[in-house]
């Protein structure tokens, strides 16, 4: 059976192989839809990045599970040790807009826990990765969180996150900023560009597996909004929020959330 190192390895590939597909369409006014049911748009490339995954990484490991963003719903999944978590192209409403800050996000699942982890972003030419034995890395530096206190504090988040009853006394003293791409809002929280992502909302685990694994090993605490650990390859496919960021900063988000 691979390690977590070797599932790093394939990740990695597969990752780079991903933006190249996505770059083909990328500015080149690609087929879009609404998936209906709030699921949000989709395109051609969303689904030609699926197809060359699945293909890539089950045929490398063909006793994994599949989850994806854009595969339907593979039972099975529950009953295998490891499985792949897989958002083809996350922030595809900026894809779409023509935006660089896009990413492919691909981990690997043993049990509950992700103990491999690639988000890349091919424009920026960004990718970090992290397996559960070694540190995080962005191009292959470490990378850590910052040990921000709240006030002043620049958290990714979305504006909803403001509303009073969401805090015992209304909204802290931190900066509220946004990136399109959730993975990547977990992986700048990691690398201490900004000091926090928060999500109080239920997050797909397509969208936050390989950013929790990185942000964990980068040194960030990583929980769902209760402060509880994250579990993966759930039935759900959901997990309950997310705060991510350093130890204190974390702490006092959680203390302050209602």
């Amino acid at each position: 059976m691979p390690g977590a190192e070797a599932d790093l390895d394939l990740l990695t590939a597969a990752a780079r192989d991903a933006g190249r597909i996505a770059l083909r369409f990328w500015r080149r006014d690609p087929q879009a839809w609404d998936k209906g049911g709030g699921a949000g748009p989709v395109t051609e490339a969303d689904l030609a990045v699926n197809d060359a995954l699945h293909a890539t990484l089950t045929a490398a490991r063909p006793d994994y599970g599949w989850l994806s963003e854009e595969s339907e719903a593979d039972p099975a999944r529950l009953d295998a040790e490891h499985c792949f978590i897989i958002d083809p192209i996350d922030g595809t409403r900026a894809f779409i807009d023509g935006q660089d800050g896009f990413s492919h996000s691909l981990a690997v699942a043993r049990g509950d826990r992700i103990v491999a982890a690639v988000v890349h972003l091919p424009v920026l030419d960004l990718t970090y990765a992290a397996h559960v034995d070694g540190p995080a890395t962005l191009n292959g530096a470490p990378i850590a969180p910052t040990d921000a206190a709240i006030e002043g504090a620049r958290v990714l988040t979305y504006r909803a996150v403001a509303d009073a009853p969401n805090w015992h006394s209304g909204m802290p003293g931190f900066r509220r900023e946004f990136r399109s791409s959730l993975a990547w809002r977990l992986c700048l929280a990691a690398e201490g560009q900004f000091d926090a992502a928060l999500s109080l909302r239920a997050a797909w685990e397509w969208d936050i597996a390989a950013g929790a694994l990185i942000a964990e090993r980068a040194g960030a605490r990583v929980t769902d909004r209760r402060g509880q650990p994250m579990r993966f390859n759930s039935e759900a496919a959901q997990v309950d929020g997310l705060i991510v960021a350093g130890s204190r900063l974390h702490g006092a988000l959680l203390a302050a959330l209602r």
